[in-house]
């Protein structure tokens, strides 16, 4: 649970206009966040949270649950993203399989050799903004709003299944693959080992390619004690997938540590200031 919606919501309790005005900028910082992660586009994540704040005015004073708030603002959020994304710049809509997010026998074998990059390292080379920002937004929406929903914005399996409709089964699936693909991308900008060069027309050892579909739920402690045991066995012999899990491990703790964007704050105060009046006038009206 996010922070800012449990203090939303002891701030709307208040009932006076102080508070409510409070309320509406830490919603306003969420809703944003989320939009600008999702949407990778100013214009498309102002227009999200004008049109989010417009709507939840009138809805706040009947939420007394931090979650039902969350769930719904999210949703909302997300809804409206998807209608106004500027399409040019968002990853096309298709399917992700696992067999194309898998490291060939090149990459298996560069990971494996001992010049390799080393997964700190690597996350340190990593946390320029940019270019995981990039390669997020690459991501076929339907995975991308999972990744940022789950490794983002810190919500739990549950609270994205709720938020997307979706069975908890197919968020974990998105997830890994999601991650996965963001992996990938950032990973192309390590140089190739001519050494392993000759090894690219290889497959990928069977072993290896089995435990791939798994590592999400490792990393995230939701893999049962029988496959945590044969993974940690596989893991303890072969270089290469470790080097991969640490890798992937790293990704998923730069995405985490990503820093919120944040609205102008000219622009969002004016925003709150005109939305507060309008509301205002309109309870009077109904007096």
């Amino acid at each position: 649970m996010r922070p800012e919606i449990e203090q939303a919501i002891a701030l709307l309790q208040r009932d006076d206009s102080q508070s409510l005005e409070e309320a509406l900028s830490l919603l306003q910082n969420t809703v944003f966040s989320f939009s600008m992660r999702v949407c990778g586009q100013r214009e498309d994540a102002e227009d999200t949270t004008q049109e989010v704040l417009v709507k939840s005015l009138s809805y706040l004073s009947r939420f007394e649950n931090p979650k039902a708030l969350l769930v719904w603002l999210y949703k909302v959020a997300k809804n409206r993203c998807l209608m106004s994304r500027r399409k040019s710049k968002f990853a096309p809509q298709r399917e992700l399989s696992l067999e194309e997010l898998m490291p060939g026998r090149q990459e298996l074998e560069q990971l494996a050799d001992g010049s390799r990059i080393n997964p700190e390292s690597f996350a340190i080379h990593s946390e320029e903004a940019r270019r995981l920002r990039t390669a997020i937004q690459k991501l076929p929406p339907q995975y991308r709003i999972i990744l940022v929903l789950r490794d983002m914005e810190g919500l739990t399996d549950q609270e994205v299944a709720e938020i997307t409709g979706l069975r908890a089964g197919t968020v974990r699936v998105r997830l890994h693959r999601g991650r996965l693909f963001v992996r990938k991308q950032l990973m192309k900008t390590a140089k190739p080992r001519q050494a392993a060069a000759k090894a690219a027309e290889r497959p990928r050892p069977a072993r290896c390619k089995a435990m791939f579909a798994e590592l999400s739920d490792y990393l995230d402690e939701k893999l049962d004690d029988s496959l945590c045991e044969e993974l940690e066995k596989h893991l303890d012999g072969c270089e290469p997938c470790k080097a991969f899990l640490s890798s992937l491990e790293a990704i998923i703790e730069q995405c985490r540590k990503s820093p919120s964007e944040c609205p102008d704050p000219k622009k969002a105060a004016k925003l709150r200031q005109q939305l507060l009046w309008n509301y205002e006038r309109a309870l009077k009206a109904r007096t």
